[in-house]
């Protein structure tokens, strides 16, 4: 049975079926990422940025008895934000190679059809199942980036330590945990829109105003995300001349997520990168103790930040592809007309 689903109103029973999926799927595909925990499982299902629409679908075995709800089979949601509808798939190792992955799909590019959207991406991680998958259903692969992995407990701290003060001088590093304060969120937005990269397809959107900011500050928090904030001030002026973004979810806080590290164009070349990433990793070492992972992804061709990774002892993991197909040609394929 496939419905339409919503995660706000779902029994509690549905949702940990959903986890075992996801976890069975990690085990599966991923079996050296941690297992994902029930903990604020609802609200990251739920809470999404304004503007954005998340809908979803759950496929489920048939019930065994009046109080079995049935199994998560699969579940695929799509965001819709800005020009492009972003898929997410999810089928039970069990349950593979029946159709249900290719029925969930053409659920979903119905709807974003419908909603008048041309086209659908999704995030494809290397060598598992999911690349075959949606190449044969005529996706593209648009961008490639490489996952890597910190061991936290395999960490020098005191060569780390040395990292982080190896900066030039006319510079300080600032932690925010939580995010920056108000007053710097103009800055801040500031230095993210400096480096911008236009030629992305962005599935999961940077954020470059100061209100898109918060927002984007406020809905982590909602989803049992905590972002985690370390600044590099230029003295002199007191711009934000660097800055880097952790974020530990609630779901999994034994592995923490990298997002943004950007310096700015007229600071480089000054230790900024690697010192940033260093505080960042020695104030969660007190911050997050159940922490021992960091991952982080770097475009290929992003050889000074693959360097710094390296030095601060990450290592590669596998391709993180992004894949987009036009909605139109799509249902067409997998739903002719008769």
């Amino acid at each position: 049975m496939v419905r339409e689903w919503d995660p706000r109103t779902a029994s509690s029973a549905e949702i940990a079926s959903l986890l075992a999926t996801l976890n069975a799927v990690l085990a599966a595909d991923l079996p050296q990422d941690p297992p994902w925990r029930e903990t604020s499982l609802r609200e990251y299902l739920t809470e999404v940025m304004p503007g954005e629409r998340r809908i979803s679908w759950i496929a489920q075995a048939e019930p065994t008895g009046p109080d079995d709800p049935g199994a998560v089979l699969g579940q695929v949601h799509v965001l819709l934000l800005g020009d492009i509808g972003v898929l997410e798939v999810l089928v039970h190792p069990s349950a593979r190679r029946s159709g249900l992955g290719r029925d969930l799909v053409l659920l979903a590019a119905r709807r974003v059809y419908q909603e008048g959207f041309q086209s659908i991406g999704v995030e494809v991680v290397g060598d598992t199942p999911a690349v075959a998958f949606y190449e044969s259903l005529g996706f593209t692969r648009e961008y490639v980036e490489t996952r890597s992995v910190l061991d936290l407990t395999a960490v020098d701290w005191a060569e780390l330590a040395e990292m982080a003060t190896g900066i030039g001088a006319g510079y300080h590093l600032e932690f925010f945990p939580g995010g920056p304060p108000d007053d710097l969120l103009e800055a801040y937005a500031r230095a993210k829109a400096e480096v911008r990269d236009v030629d992305e397809v962005e599935l999961r959107p940077s954020s470059y105003d100061p209100e898109r900011l918060r927002d984007s500050l406020d809905t982590l928090h909602r989803r049992g995300m905590k972002p985690y904030i370390v600044l590099a001030r230029h003295e002199q002026s007191g711009e934000v001349a660097g800055l880097t973004e952790v974020v530990v979810p609630a779901q999994h806080p034994t592995r923490a997520d990298q997002y943004d590290t950007i310096v700015a164009q007229d600071h480089r070349g000054y230790g900024i990168d690697r010192a940033i990433k260093a505080r960042m990793l020695l104030e969660l070492r007190s911050a997050e103790p159940e922490l021992i992972e960091v991952q982080t992804w770097n475009a290929q061709a992003n050889e000074a930040m693959l360097k710094v990774n390296a030095e601060l002892g990450y290592r590669s993991d596998r391709d993180w592809c992004e894949y987009s197909v036009d909605v139109a040609e799509l249902v067409h394929r997998l739903d002719p007309p008769h």
